[in-house]
């Protein structure tokens, strides 16, 4: 039989299935459940998959808690564009919001304490790469990604927004410190 002939026994999907062809239906069931479970077995065990909660929400609403958060906590401002500092309670709830090309605010951290850090967009997509550590998450407006954090050393870490979004998007960065 060709490919381009039509087959001579018009009711070929009556016919039975070759030995050979069940023997690769098998092997690509196997390989598709051993990847299947493997998927499940290194989001569990390989300490590499972020779980991490999202939440419907509204820019107001996530900016009103972005807003009370940073007037509790604030410490200091840094850069030119006076970018608030604000110290995370110990195990507490830190904010930070996308808007174009800036994140805001500058989040500090303590090493070894376990903080849940939320973050949404106010306008488009962004994308938060916190930097060295890879970790990469799709900021959308309208949702709350909620993550959990240990920082385990201390130093500057860079948040890189890796979704483009706009005429300034190499100018969006931010930081966290960890103390």
């Amino acid at each position: 039989m060709s490919a381009i002939l039509p087959p001579a026994d018009r009711l070929w999907w009556k016919q039975s299935i070759d030995k050979t062809e069940w023997m690769w239906i098998f092997l690509a069931f196997t390989w598709a459940m051993i990847m299947f479970f493997m998927m499940i077995y290194w989001h569990i065990n390989g300490k590499q998959n972020l779980s991490n909660e999202v939440y419907k929400t509204t820019p107001e609403a996530f900016a009103a808690k972005a807003e009370k958060f940073i007037a509790a906590n604030t410490v200091r401002t840094e850069t030119e564009q006076n970018i608030p500092v604000v110290k995370v309670p110990e195990g507490g709830d830190g904010y930070l919001v996308a808007s174009l090309w800036k994140w805001s605010p500058i989040l500090e951290l303590e090493k070894g304490k376990t903080y849940k850090i939320h973050l949404s967009s106010m306008d488009y997509q962004h994308g938060f790469s916190l930097q060295p550590v890879n970790i990469n998450i799709q900021v959308l407006p309208g949702y709350e990604h909620v993550v959990k954090m240990t920082p385990t050393q201390s130093g500057t870490y860079a948040i890189v927004c890796n979704e483009y979004c706009g005429i300034g998007h190499h100018t969006m960065l931010g930081r966290i410190y960890v103390k």
